[in-house]
């Protein structure tokens, strides 16, 4: 989904270089209308092109008085689109109108205590009660309001926990309203879209899929297209999508580069070719990238060479089945909103480093080219699955877990090795095989397949080091594995999954008696942030 196919009714979440910037989206999201971001510097001018229905601008690390502060254009405020400000946001709209910011003499963190003092009159606050818990995370605090606004909650420590000039449609919270930890911040959010900006929760999928489907018609027109199809979630939507757009003019590419999970190619295949009414292509590349790997130990190096080669080998297909001579010039692609911001914030322009590459972002190398279809790139994981559920995707399908594209070979710490990739498949396959156990257990139980205690991800992970263990009365020196299990909705973040004892004791037992070289199974306890779900 590009800007030219967002719904007619959007929020645009200018980013500060927010920790929960992507978090406001998504919370919108909830709420039923479709939200994007944008960077924080975006002049007003292309800002209005987008047609906003609202904006909301985002928290951030900075003091609005630091030198190289980031701020917005002026005129920003002067759109007459309603505006709901965050934390730094909120300070950045008192400094920009003539207000005052300065340091308080304590800073809030985690939980406060807000009193409102709006006379109840508030269209923010609503209905939510006089005094309420909210999420605090500042030293700086607004201490001065501009001209025309009024105060509508207070701290013992920030005179301005809020503020509203409602005849401008101007609102701001110095606390975050978005995170879980404030009780009452979806309803504010709610009656800012609802009650202040009258837009509808229509962002339905429903709507989605014709709008992704016409998208699609009208981007590709006549033309064919390929797609590339790992067997997730996030490519088979695309492929649910790109078929009923186009039908038999789709064909879907299956690279095997031989870094699957075990028993993964025959799967895919199996899934692809017999169940659904595609064209389908299993390219063998695994000896290419056997050698193109060699020796490599650098994860961000190990993304790019096999980025750069998923592009050849398709483009060797689209010249394959060319038609008058001339290659497929469409290309699909499972892209995911985490993927272009972990990844640097390609699309949207915003202030986000870049945690990793991913390898569906990596650039065209020279000779190969193709109009991407990225119909997902908008789209959190949680809400793929919902859309191929809405879709009519198998279960398995829409709930497999996530794989990366770079498949093992960013799961091996160090260059990757026949020996080494055995190793893992090995252990991983025990991994998932308990753990999928022990996931549908919990379902059967619960009748929920999110449970408190299920988990979302899990893999093994073969690091560079070796380890004195003993067997048999004699001593080894062999490789650990590590598990990794964690807790999500949306992979923008993560909490390791409190397995059950027993549970880590059988995956342990079984990998250390059934996987020849691996002497000890250690359990990675990181949450996201500060660690990513994987580890390179």
């Amino acid at each position: 989904m590009n800007e030219s196919t967002f719904p007619e009714q959007k929020v645009v979440v200018l980013d500060f270089g927010a920790q929960y910037g992507q978090l406001i989206a998504r919370r919108v999201r909830d709420l039923g209308v479709f939200s994007t971001i944008a960077p924080c510097d975006i002049p007003a001018e292309e800002l209005a092109d987008m047609k906003p229905s609202a904006i909301i601008l985002s928290g951030g690390p900075a003091s609005v008085y630091a030198e190289d502060a980031p701020t917005i254009d002026p005129a920003v405020l002067e759109l007459g689109v309603p505006v709901l400000g965050f934390c730094y946001g909120h300070q950045v709209i008192a400094v920009t109108l003539g207000g005052r910011v300065g340091h308080t003499e304590k800073g809030e963190y985690g939980h406060a205590d807000i009193t409102r003092c709006d006379g109840g009159t508030s269209k923010l606050f609503g209905s939510t009660p006089s005094q309420q818990q909210v999420w605090m995370s500042h030293r700086d605090a607004v201490i001065q309001v501009p001209e025309g606004f009024r105060v509508t909650s207070q701290t013992a420590i920030c005179p301005v926990a809020s503020m509203e000039c409602p005849d401008r449609n101007l609102y701001s919270t110095q606390f975050h309203p978005e995170v879980r930890h404030t009780p009452y911040g979806q309803d504010l959010l709610g009656n800012f879209l609802f009650n202040i900006c009258g837009l509808q929760p229509n962002w339905t999928m429903e709507g989605i899929i014709e709008d992704s489907v016409r998208a699609i018609q009208e981007q590709v027109g006549d033309s064919r297209v390929i797609l590339g199809l790992s067997g997730g979630v996030d490519s088979s939507v695309v492929a649910a999508l790109c078929a009923r757009a186009i039908g038999s003019r789709l064909t879907c590419v299956f690279v095997n580069h031989g870094l699957l999970r075990k028993n993964e190619p025959e799967e895919v295949e199996e899934v692809f070719t017999k169940q659904f009414d595609v064209d389908f292509v299993h390219v063998h590349a695994e000896e290419r990238y056997a050698g193109l790997l060699a020796g490599v130990v650098d994860p961000e190096e190990k993304r790019r060479i096999i980025g750069t080669q998923f592009w050849n080998e398709f483009f060797a297909v689209a010249q394959d089945i060319a038609e008058d001579g001339r290659p497929v010039q469409f290309m699909a692609q499972g892209t995911i909103y985490p993927d272009i911001i972990e990844s640097g914030a390609r699309k949207t322009g915003g202030k986000a480093s870049t945690i990793k590459s991913h390898h569906n972002l990596i650039p065209f190398p020279e000779g190969v080219h193709f109009d991407l279809i990225e119909p997902l790139d908008h789209f959190f994981k949680d809400e793929v699955r919902a859309l191929g559920t809405a879709l009519g995707l198998p279960d398995y399908i829409v709930h497999r877990q996530p794989f990366p594209g770079p498949g093992l070979a960013i799961r091996i710490i160090g260059d990757v090795t026949p020996e080494k990739l055995e190793i893992l498949k090995n252990a991983d396959a025990i991994i998932r095989e308990e753990l999928d156990a022990y996931n549908a257990k919990l379902f059967e139980e619960t009748g929920e397949r999110n449970s408190e205690h299920s988990c979302w991800q899990y893999f093994a992970v073969l690091p560079d080091i070796k380890s004195v263990g003993v067997m048999g009365d004699e001593r080894t020196y062999q490789r650990p594995i590590i598990l990794r299990a964690v807790e999500s909705s949306d992979a923008m973040t993560a909490d390791w999954a409190k397995l059950p004892y027993e549970v880590l004791a059988r995956v342990s037992g079984r990998i250390v008696a059934e996987v020849p070289g691996v002497n000890r199974v250690l359990y990675d306890i990181t949450s996201k942030p500060p660690a990513t779900i994987e580890w390179e």
